[in-house]
């Protein structure tokens, strides 16, 4: 199975970012790959005035045209995410959508965890303007493989992947806009640890240099296989990699190594209160 990873420098201009979307994912299409994951925010990044400019309803053009390549192309879809408007609400949510190849949404998922941090030297309050999701989302691919899907900041939360692997994730997908000193010190070491414990292939698409409003992100997008081997890895440019998963492999590994048919659920209890 082929599968690709999109990175993209996405401004706020709506118009481009489009441009460059669909001419990557085709190009991905080109080399083969019949499951392309697009990165976070891929519709724009900005100020929260140009991303309040920027949402869209899940019917809204972006979205449509998600729908319409994936058709065209005949491949899964996972389209980042985009800033959705939700009617009767004031805040954004963060929505990724899987689309499969004959152009209809398989899933939606809005992404659960809030950037709301300090690093870098830069506070960021994505709770101000975005609410969370609330719900864990699986799909599954036209080949009849199951997809995990997340965004960005929910990969320091090691308890959801696991989830999605218990609902029978072997892919787990990661749209991001890392900032570029995260991107430097935890990104290789997270997706790798995600795809280790959970003996899942991870498929990372990050945005990649400036952005308006003084943010700057990462690039170094990534697939990742079950053992933890790191299969392709982006330059830090716009781009995109592709990687051949060995499903077999991953099935091998879970049965030498079964530390998913080994865990005791039944003995883990979480904590009244976080000490942190």
């Amino acid at each position: 199975m082929r599968v690709a990873a999109v990175q993209l420098n996405s401004t706020a201009d709506q118009a481009s970012n489009l441009a460059d979307a669909d001419r990557l994912t085709r190009a991905a299409a080109a080399d083969g790959a019949t499951l392309i994951v697009l990165p976070e925010k891929w519709t724009a990044i900005g100020s929260e005035e140009q991303l309040r400019s920027a949402a869209e309803p899940l019917d809204g053009p972006s979205f449509k045209w998600a729908c319409a390549i994936a058709g065209e192309l005949g491949v899964d879809l996972v389209a980042g995410s985009i800033l959705e408007r939700v009617e009767g609400h004031e805040r954004l949510a963060n929505t990724s959508v899987h689309v499969d190849p004959s152009g209809e949404v398989k899933a939606v998922y809005r992404k659960l965890h809030m950037f709301d941090v300090e690093v870098g030297g830069r506070t960021y309050r994505e709770s101000e303007l975005e609410e969370p999701g609330d719900e864990i989302v699986t799909s599954e691919t036209a080949g009849g493989v199951e997809l995990g899907l997340s965004i960005c900041y929910d990969l320091r939360f090691p308890e959801l992947y696991r989830i999605l692997a218990v609902r029978g994730a072997r892919i787990l997908t990661v749209p991001a806009a890392f900032t570029l000193a995260t991107t430097r010190d935890h990104w290789e070491t997270l997706l790798r640890a995600r795809a280790i414990e959970n003996q899942a292939f991870v498929i990372a698409a990050n945005q990649v240099g400036a952005h308006p409003a003084g943010q700057h992100s990462g690039g170094r997008s990534m697939i990742v296989d079950p053992w933890g081997l790191v299969l392709a890895q982006a330059p830090d440019e716009p781009g995109h990699i592709v990687a051949d998963l060995d499903l077999d492999r991953q099935q091998e590994i879970r049965s030498l190594l079964p530390s998913l048919a080994n865990r005791r659920p039944e003995v883990y209890r979480w904590p009244t209160e976080v000490r942190a």
